[in-house]
């Protein structure tokens, strides 16, 4: 059997190979897209494995690299370019996720790790007391398993994204628990809403067996799929919204977000009644979603890691893995793509005031650096 979420576990001499040949379109990106949409204008060049990206009041931008340093950049006035390393998380398989809480507080959220390591830790950083840690996501999955898992792995924990809340706690999207979690201040920890599988058909291209040999099965076999939740953001509205990579076969097309009711408490998203409860279905035909950020007036931007699936590229289909950035102006319109042909392995998007859009990656790199960017989509 393929491990569903092994695109965002990965670092090997093949994945590295490739984003050392294409990391150039990111950081060196053409001055306007293949049929328009926008370009890329780098902010800061010459990351690790940039990931997490937060936009902050007063022009600030805090990003994350993947030895778990996380610092901040100015975008405007006088010192607008200057950067400064704000802290350090343990460093895991890739960078930790941020978010920019009330008072400035940063919030970084560490990868997959057994309880008590460092990995699977929500932390949080404020100028006066530094890095503390708020809480252990893999001790409460323990606690708290997966009722819908499909791995034999229910007490399985990668927290991936994370949003901070006006009230000091923090939503945090587990893609291995398959569920939203609210991590309160003190520590204490609420599980939000859980995301059901879908079935899914197995896409044609994909080959006979994967690289180590093992069968993969025929196109068109109907399977069972984790949601892989990797994403969450809080809409203009205070809805909490939800966005899916897809587990194996990672069918394009078949990744969800999800609109979750604020304060909801063991909510459910179920595909087979998708218009029911407190969790409802906002949008789907997305593939490989791995971060999501809201902007005003109701828009929502969705960033994809490989538009034709984290499983293609693994198995060698893809290549350049070329990502994507689509906004969806209000619910129900299509989805616009920004900056086409233009983000390779992309880790994280974040929109400021007046539209400013920052994405970051590529996300995997070489150990002595990778030609990361932090951008900003003009």
């Amino acid at each position: 059997m393929v491990p569903d979420r092994q695109g965002l576990r990965r670092g090997t001499a093949r994945l590295v190979a490739a984003v050392v040949a294409i990391g150039a379109l990111i950081a060196g990106a053409p001055s306007a897209a293949a049929g328009g949409g926008g370009r890329l204008v780098p902010v800061v060049e010459g990351l690790n494995g940039p990931r997490g990206v937060a936009v902050a009041p007063g022009g600030r931008v805090v990003y994350a690299e993947a030895d778990g340093s996380f610092s901040q950049v100015i975008t405007k006035g006088r010192h607008a370019g200057s950067v400064e390393q704000l802290g350090t998380v343990p460093q895991q398989f890739l960078a930790p996720a941020v978010a920019v809480g009330r008072r400035g507080q940063v919030l970084a959220l560490t990868v997959g790790g057994e309880p008590g390591t460092g990995g699977a830790t929500l932390y949080r950083w404020t100028r006066a007391k530094g890095v503390q840690a708020v809480a252990d996501i893999a001790a409460y999955q323990q606690t708290d398993p997966d009722p819908y898992d499909l791995e034999e792995l229910p007490e399985e924990s990668n927290p991936y994204g994370v949003a901070a809340l006006r009230d000091g706690s923090a939503l945090v999207a587990d893609a291995a628990g398959n569920d939203l979690l609210r991590v309160y201040p003190n520590g204490h920890i609420v599980t939000v809403a859980r995301l059901k599988p879908r079935v899914v058909a197995v896409p044609e291209e994909l080959p006979d067996e994967d690289p180590e040999g093992n069968p993969l099965p025929p196109g068109g076999t109907l399977l069972p799929s984790e949601a892989v939740a990797t994403s969450v953001t809080v809409g203009a509205d205070g809805s909490y919204y939800v966005g899916e990579l897809r587990g194996f076969p990672a069918t394009p097309g078949t990744s969800q977000i999800w609109r979750i009711k604020p304060g909801s408490v063991n909510a459910v998203c179920d595909p087979e009644a998708p218009r029911k409860g407190a969790c409802r279905r906002y949008a789907d035909g997305f593939t490989s979603i791995v971060d999501l950020g809201a902007g005003r007036h109701g828009s929502l931007y969705v960033l994809e890691l490989v538009k034709q699936s984290w499983l293609q590229w693994e198995l060698g289909l893809v290549d350049p893995p070329v990502g994507g950035l689509f906004r969806i102006r209000k619910r129900g319109r299509s989805p616009q793509e920004l900056v086409p042909d233009q983000l390779v392995l992309p880790g994280g998007v974040d929109v400021g005031k007046h539209r400013a859009v920052y994405v970051t990656g590529p996300i995997f790199g070489p150990p002595e650096g990778s030609p990361g960017v932090l951008a900003r989509v003009r």
